[in-house]
């Protein structure tokens, strides 16, 4: 694995999310297309806290204690209880990006990492450091997709009488 170019990945992902809200407003931020799916905001807050309390976090003990227990985390779970959708807009934008940036500077200063240490997950079994790595890359452009998807709709949604079936049927 080129883990420098997972690291890479993260570095335009991070910008690419980061300029997906550029010109959001809070409406539509917190527009949900059903009231069970989640709205830009709790994805982008969503992000934030992935990436110091499960990614970042995670991949730092498996390299470091393999052994060591993983604090327990609650991604859906989370999105209610913290409030998600009632954040301030701008203010979990930055927290991401602040978040992004100190995992970059994290990654970035492994020396010599060992990407198969593995931890014993009492769910899935052996997770490798590196497997963690991949879908930390993954995970980015699985919500790059998700937000453009979110977007798509609210424009479908919020243009009445008009309708967008022409670009996007």
């Amino acid at each position: 694995m080129d883990w420098q170019r997972h690291v890479d990945s993260l570095e335009q992902s991070g910008k690419v999310l980061y300029d997906l809200f550029r010109d959001v407003d809070g409406m539509e931020a917190r527009w949900k297309p059903a009231p069970e799916k989640w709205s830009m905001l709790e994805v982008l807050v969503h992000l934030g806290d992935e990436e110091k309390e499960d990614f970042r976090r995670r991949v730092s003990l498996t390299l470091e204690d393999p052994a060591q227990d993983w604090p327990p985390i609650d991604p859906e779970g989370w999105v209610a209880e913290r409030r998600y959708n009632e954040r301030d807009l701008d203010e979990a934008r930055e927290g991401f990006a602040r978040e992004r940036a100190a995992s970059l500077v994290y990654l970035r200063g492994l020396e010599t990492p060992d990407w198969e240490r593995r931890h014993l997950h009492p769910r899935i079994g052996a997770i490798r450091a590196g497997d963690l790595l991949a879908a930390w890359a993954a995970h980015d452009w699985f919500h790059v997709r998700q937000i453009a998807n979110l977007r798509v709709l609210y424009v479908a949604a919020s243009s009445a009488p008009y309708s967008t079936r022409y670009a996007a049927p």
